[in-house]
């Protein structure tokens, strides 16, 4: 049985991976508005796999027999500047997400929380990965210099995502 604190913890994290979600997509409009379509697509992807991962806490707290808490979500802004400034926050949101996940790992440490240790080790993953794809970008686009020509070749190779 999970403490009250673990499941009050996981809920929170399911509204920030819901929030990761709305944020993505407000990403996405905003990149459809500039008419960049690669980066479009690309926040698209990324806000269904943060919906994903919240779908993963809200089945892990159900199939232990725990209560789901829906909370409200903030409005995500709707204009992000540049790309590199854009991907910059990408960046900074993921950081933040790691830092979540970290302290969800280390509570289900100090409740001696077995099942949310294991689960969470997949999240420990993860993070890495989304802050190292993040990384990648933010460093494409400082290497282009802001040149448009090679942000919109950017563009055409981020909209191939999920489609090799």
């Amino acid at each position: 049985m999970m403490s009250k604190k673990m499941i009050a913890a996981l809920n929170n994290q399911i509204q920030a991976e819901l929030y990761s979600s709305y944020l993505y997509l407000a990403m996405a409009a905003y990149c459809e508005r500039q008419n960049l379509k690669g980066f479009a697509h690309w926040m698209n992807l990324q806000a269904d796999e943060e919906r994903a991962h919240a779908m993963r806490f809200f089945n892990f707290l159900l199939e232990n027999g725990e209560k789901v808490a829906l909370k409200a979500l903030d409005q995500p802004p709707a204009d992000f500047g540049t790309p590199k400034q854009m991907f910059g926050k990408v960046l900074d949101h993921e950081k933040k997400i790691t830092g979540l996940i970290h302290k969800l790992y280390r509570l289900a440490l100090d409740e001696k929380d077995y099942r949310s240790q294991i689960m969470l080790q997949w999240f420990v993953s993860e993070q890495m990965e989304e802050e190292a794809q993040a990384q990648f970008i933010v460093t494409r686009i400082e290497q282009v210099d802001g040149k448009m020509s090679a942000v919109l070749w950017i563009d055409k190779e981020l909209g191939k995502r999920g489609k090799d």
